[in-house]
């Protein structure tokens, strides 16, 4: 299997690791990190909102009311963290779901947190903004992965390999500058540069002749 580590520049906190074999569509790998990168959103959206919320009205860690949904925050919290990747853990949509409905759950039942609507805890994601699969490209290597490829057109058909994956908006892809030339780059630039410049020079000395 590929083993994938996924990051957004943006969200230094949401990263994490993805499997997968080298054949697999582009289609589908896109589909799969955005569905989990989503919801490890969600639960840490739901961890910060949620926890001082708890610990504000309750007087002792130990209240066997609260201690359900600290154990539901607690247990989320870490399946979804970014640090799963120094484990070499990657994160399953199913896993990361079924936390969230817990956290969902433990909330409807626990009347500490005031919350007697389903509506009502929705409502913490009203400004999340889930990324979309249209909005959303992969890149690696500096590279756009294209939708209708299979991953082993761009890596090889290597089962081993680990690779980090960018997702990125459209037109937000590198650009092209002096740091990433190098080594005979920089030496072909320079060449290019002084043959342009004195070809100008050349121009200008016979525009001026009569």
């Amino acid at each position: 299997m590929v083993q994938i580590q996924v990051k957004q520049e943006e969200e230094e906190e949401q990263q994490f690791l993805y499997e997968c074999q080298s054949t697999s569509e582009i289609n589908q790998i896109t589909r799969d990190v955005i569905e989990i990168f989503n919801l490890q959103t969600k639960i840490q959206r739901l961890v910060l909102a949620l926890e001082p919320r708890l610990l504000h009205h309750i007087k002792d860690l130990k209240d066997a009311a609260a201690m359900p949904l600290m154990r539901a925050l607690s247990e989320a919290r870490s399946y979804a963290s970014k640090d799963q990747i120094l484990y070499k853990r990657t994160l399953s949509p199913l896993v990361l779901r079924d936390h969230i409905q817990t956290i969902e759950r433990e909330v409807m039942v626990n009347q500490l947190m005031g919350f007697s609507d389903p509506n009502q805890l929705q409502e913490l994601f009203s400004d999340l903004k889930p990324l979309q699969e249209d909005t959303i490209q992969l890149w690696w290597a500096r590279k756009e992965l294209l939708r209708d490829r299979q991953l082993c057109d761009y890596i090889g058909k290597n089962e081993k390999t680990k690779i980090i994956l960018r997702l990125q908006s459209p037109g937000s892809g590198p650009e092209i500058n002096s740091s990433q030339f190098s080594g005979d780059g920089v030496e072909f630039l320079s060449v290019f540069c002084s043959f342009f410049l004195k070809d100008q020079k050349i121009d200008s000395g016979n525009q001026k002749q009569p």
